[in-house]
């Protein structure tokens, strides 16, 4: 296994480690990340309109697909946790030769947009519609990574509810 796999697999086990056992709803999202666009204002005709860009919606989709298969009876009550751990498909500069063998000094951290918020905003936003919940706000404990990987991007989504934390 390659040093920056290595790290992201001791990165992924440090997030978690917080956990008894295994989380209440956990899952993955397979797909390329998007970050929840920001409402757009302009004047019409001496009117102020908003509206919100769809940018996301095929992203928030797939998140609804992955999750729905846990769904829980009933949405879930009280403080929950959410974890989000983000792989994004690393760049063409971060390999070498004609093997295509990854650099030694490729990052494992991705520190580009789509910024973090927006990312953990739109997966919030597409488990509230599907209704794991009935409203984001009882998300009190978040954490959201961003990492990349040389294979499968996508999402790892843990959530849990205060009676399960330590």
């Amino acid at each position: 296994m390659p040093r920056i796999e290595r790290m992201t697999a001791r990165l992924h086990a440090r997030v978690t480690s917080h956990l008894r056992t295994m989380p209440m709803i956990s899952f993955f999202v397979p797909g390329i990340p998007k970050g929840q666009p920001r409402p757009r204002a302009f004047a019409f005709h001496g009117k102020a309109r908003v509206f919100d860009p769809g940018t996301a919606e095929g992203w928030k989709s797939q998140v609804a697909l992955a999750a729905n298969p846990h769904l829980p009876k009933a949405p879930m009550d009280g403080p929950i946790e959410a974890n989000l751990i983000f792989f994004f498909p690393r760049p063409k500069a971060h390999f070498k030769g004609k093997a295509q063998t990854l650099r030694e000094d490729a990052p494992a951290w991705h520190k580009a947009k789509p910024d973090a918020d927006n990312l953990a905003k739109a997966v919030l936003d597409a488990l509230t519609t599907l209704g794991i919940w009935e409203d984001d706000a009882a998300v009190c404990c978040l954490r959201v990574v961003k990492l990349y990987r040389s294979h499968s991007p996508g999402c790892d989504i843990e959530i849990r509810t205060a009676e399960e934390l330590r």
